[in-house]
């Protein structure tokens, strides 16, 4: 058995119900079929009108002309006069009485279908569903509870009693109470009826045929590029109706998902179109399935709601909608939430909701083209782990910069270089995340090879000027990148803060910088009695992979040697590890020794470590692990790594934990400050994203 709905779109006129004839046709073909249909489009408001007006004679006249206007184009001769006659005899007995006079728009469309398919020659029988569909309350009441047993049995006894008929008409959205009184079925109520149809004669094919091509990923009045959603779950369907898409009224379907029958949402005007499918199983995967908007009742806000089926990464499809808002220039009123990890929701202010919608539609929804990067990372450590997890979290795709990243190969091999240069195309992208020593001296034939390259790997970078001045040659010569903004201050933009200040007029003339994360987080953290020991808290930031293996080679000064060559480089100067003088904060008898010979003089110097806080506290001074490159009268640079006193006054007084700050002096401008975290995978990983999309 075949349930065909139509709405009152599709039978408004003469043409719309010769294609609702075509549509029943062609199914009668292949099973017998229950139409169930809708009054022409307007006819229920106009019959509201009539009950409540005083004189209705006028506008009863008006609703008769269109429904004989219907029959004229439809019928010929005696049969005419025949329909012309029933649907006369029909407005005779309308009464003015509600519910009563909203149920004959349905009586009216239905006995025109049932007589025009009869013409045609089909076994065809008109069924009353007010015979037929019974609410569980009296009094006539508008979308009663309804009594389903007693339905079901009533729609099958009809059905059964008539086996020779092929197609049975039947009006939907009517009912009878258990008085006998007439009564509707409420909003939604002709899908109801369908539902109802459907569920008593189970197994049965339940299609809604309405002005649309089945459910869309949003709607197309706000964004003309929204599609037809193929298939999709019940709850999926209810939870966009819920944020305010008009896809399914819950009630108006549950018979049918009660007995698991699937709903073939189609468009009376193209149906060639499969439409949607809805059904209890969802597919298994993560599927997006639409974008709706829901207008507040006061304030003036909009809650936009993105649904989606299968298993969902929360925080990539965080991260996406907030891109997509910012792209578009809109600021939520509140976070992201979600709920069920399928429904994603925030609000915005009204007047800037069909942006939003159309933004979160673009970013799910719409394939942009995209050129493809093929990415090769070296190091599947902190850094390369956060790096993937971005790239995963939002497919590789990066709209706003119009790319996509395809990650090839995330790899700790260490003939990882030589198998890059052997198979990666060009243009492609070599990460290193490593900290390797010695990888740098595979970056010139991967440049040459025209593989682009990215390092967060500062030990890549502090090599011999003439090596790392190699490398800036061979990227040039051979039109490739050669980025490493994240060697310092993890995704603070501090190298191109210097190069930008090298680039003007008289060049950089001051940078002073603490960024040793190790030495910050322990010198920071460190107060005398009021904190625990220095080599307490030295020991947990080795456990947390704060320092090197052996935590000397931080406290010496060599991070933060490594990391003033390269802005000495990117300054423009030629730096060298023997033009920078350092002075250790710890004296050289410190770094003798084994690692736990060192903590052992660290908790013997505790006292003076004490006693040195108390000074600084009673002086108003803290003492901050700064490196320095300033340019002399002369013109030379000096450069050094020191521990020194700074007051209140000082940028550096104020950093806590592993914060990094950079003061770049360039010719007579005022300083520029640059401070935030100097620690961090994700950040570092960020940055990393930042220099491939660049």
């Amino acid at each position: 058995m075949i349930v065909l709905k139509f709405g009152g779109s599709s039978v408004a006129s003469a043409t719309a119900m010769s294609r609702v004839l075509d549509i029943v046709e062609q199914a009668a073909q292949s099973d017998r079929v229950v139409l169930v249909s809708s009054a022409i489009s307007g006819c229920t408001d106009a019959l509201i009108a009539i009950g409540r007006a005083e004189d209705p004679e006028h506008q009863i006249a008006d609703l008769l002309e269109r429904h004989i206007s219907i029959i004229n184009r439809l019928f010929t001769g005696e049969e005419r006069t025949e329909a012309a006659g029933d649907c006369r005899e029909t407005f005779s007995e309308i009464r003015c009485i509600p519910p009563v006079i909203e149920s004959f728009g349905e009586l009216l469309s239905t006995r025109i279908l049932a007589r025009k398919l009869a013409c045609e020659g089909y076994k065809t029988k008109w069924l009353d569903s007010r015979d037929l569909i019974s609410t569980a309350v009296g009094s006539g009441s508008v979308g009663g509870p309804v009594d389903t047993k007693k339905s079901y049995k009533a729609i099958r006894d009809a059905i059964n009693a008539s086996p020779e008929t092929r197609i049975f008409v039947a009006p939907g959205f009517i009912a009878r109470d258990a008085d006998g009184h007439v009564t509707t079925l409420g909003r939604g109520g002709s899908d109801y009826s369908a539902a109802l149809f459907a569920a008593a004669l189970a197994p049965a094919t339940l299609q809604i045929w309405t002005d649309v091509p089945g459910i869309m990923t949003t709607n197309p009045k706000i964004v003309p590029s929204a599609r037809t959603i193929p298939s999709i779950s019940y709850k999926a369907a209810f939870d966009m109706a819920r944020y305010g898409a008009k896809v399914l009224y819950a009630p108006a379907v549950a018979p049918a998902q009660e007995k698991g029958l699937h709903i073939n949402i189609r468009n009376t005007f193209d149906p060639a179109n499969p439409g949607t499918v809805i059904s209890s199983r969802s597919s298994g995967v993560c599927e997006w399935k639409g974008v709706s908007a829901l207008d507040e009742p006061i304030g003036g806000t909009t809650t936009v709601c993105l649904t989606g089926e299968g298993p969902i990464s929360v925080k990539g499809t965080v991260r996406r909608i907030g891109t997509a808002l910012r792209e578009a220039g809109i600021k939520a009123l509140d976070a992201v939430r979600e709920e069920d990890k399928h429904n994603f929701f925030f609000t915005v202010r009204t007047n800037v909701s069909r942006g939003a919608v159309a933004a979160v539609h673009r970013e799910f929804f719409e394939e942009r083209a995209l050129s493809v990067i093929d990415v090769y990372v070296a190091g599947a450590g902190a850094v390369g782990t956060a790096l993937r997890e971005i790239i995963d979290a939002c497919s590789g795709r990066f709209p706003a910069a119009g790319k996509q990243i395809r990650l090839v190969e995330v790899s700790s091999d260490h003939s990882f270089a030589d198998r890059v240069l052997a198979t990666a195309r060009s243009r492609s992208v070599f990460v290193d995340c490593t900290d390797s020593t010695d990888i740098w001296r595979k970056f010139i034939p991967l440049l040459q090879a025209g593989i682009n390259i990215v390092s967060s790997n500062r030990r890549s970078l502090a090599i011999p000027y003439v090596d790392y001045a190699a490398i800036k040659a061979a990227a040039a010569e051979n039109g490739c990148f050669f980025r490493y903004d994240t060697t310092v201050g993890n995704a603070l933009p501090i190298l191109q803060s210097v190069s930008d200040g090298a680039n003007c007029g008289q060049g950089v003339t001051l940078i002073e910088a603490v960024v040793s994360c190790t030495l910050n987080y322990i010198i920071t953290s460190y107060d005398g009695t009021r904190s625990e020991s220095f080599a307490t808290l030295l020991r947990r930031a080795q456990d947390e992979g704060l320092t090197e293996q052996d935590p000397r080679t931080d406290l010496g000064g060599r991070d933060a040697l490594r990391k003033l060559l390269i802005l000495a480089r990117e300054a423009g100067v030629p730096l060298e590890e023997k033009d920078v003088e350092i002075i250790p904060m710890l004296g050289p008898e410190f770094f003798e020794g084994g690692v736990e010979d060192f903590y052992r003089k660290l908790e013997a110097r505790e006292p003076e470590f004490i006693r040195r806080e108390d000074e600084l506290d009673a002086i108003g001074k803290r003492q901050r692990f700064v490196a320095t490159l300033q340019r002399e009268p002369s013109g030379a640079y000096r450069a050094d790594i020191r521990m020194r006193l700074v007051g209140i006054d000082s940028p550096f007084y104020w950093i806590s934990g592993t914060e990094n700050v950079t003061v770049i002096q360039s010719g007579q401008s005022y300083p520029l400050v640059i401070k935030g975290s100097g620690e961090g995978a994700s950040l570092a990983a960020s940055g990393i994203i930042r220099n491939i999309l660049q």
